[in-house]
């Protein structure tokens, strides 16, 4: 029995920023799920245990390759551990990559203080593509229907879900990994990912580069589930 893909988006964005690789991956016969995670701070913090359930729940029965991206990253340890025994690998694209155990800032100091002058008088910050000049977001998704879809569906975070530590658990990475990269920042994750003797691949673009060519990156996940 095939694994199951499932597709976690960063809670910054949406669904939509994996549609495209799901709908490669299904017209190779494969299945995948994206879970949505735009809901998960609707109520107070903590935040981190809503992600975990939303994904959890979102797991068909048999087993499944976890694949996250960016700040979803943040989470294969937990999602991994709550689906023990149905993980067959963890791949990550162009995503956060969490210690071994320990826990895990959401955001560094640094990137907390850039966030903390964006945000409102109620703690909320504007939505992730807000952050850039228009014209980056547009290169990021070339395709207007397709960056107006991502660009709809984004929530609006709280200053607060970036300054959350993440529990990571120390079995973790025993399941089996491996890295997928895409933009300049993520270089340096994609070289520690390498270190720890997984499989690293680099598919030049830009962050959201799964969304510009789903097919290469479904590509490259059944060759790594």
């Amino acid at each position: 029995m095939d694994a199951t893909f499932l597709l976690v988006h960063s809670p910054a964005v949406g669904p939509s920023t994996w549609t495209p690789v799901a709908a490669e991956l299904r017209a190779r016969g494969r299945r995948a799920v994206v879970p949505s995670l735009t809901e998960v701070t609707a109520g107070p913090p903590p935040y981190w245990p809503r992600v975990v359930d939303q994904v959890s729940v979102s797991a068909p029965d048999g087993p499944v390759v976890v694949v996250a991206h960016s700040n979803a990253g943040l989470y294969v340890p937990l999602v991994a551990e709550r689906l023990r025994g149905q993980v067959t690998a963890v791949l990550f694209v162009d995503a956060a990559l969490p210690p071994r155990r320990g826990s895990i800032p959401a955001a560094e100091s640094d990137h907390l203080t850039f966030l903390g002058a964006m945000a409102d008088e109620n703690g909320l910050l504007p939505r992730w593509t807000d952050w850039w000049p228009e014209e980056m977001v547009s290169a990021l998704v070339p395709d207007r229907r397709t960056r107006d879809e991502i660009v709809a569906e984004q929530p609006r975070l709280p200053l607060l879900y970036y300054s959350q530590h993440i529990p990571v658990p120390h079995t973790w990475d025993h399941v089996r990994g491996a890295y997928l990269w895409f933009s300049g920042p993520y270089g340096r994750t994609a070289k520690e990912a390498d270190e720890r003797g997984w499989p690293v691949t680099r598919i030049p673009g830009d962050h959201l580069h799964q969304v510009v060519a789903p097919g290469a990156v479904a590509d490259w996940l059944v060759a790594h589930a």
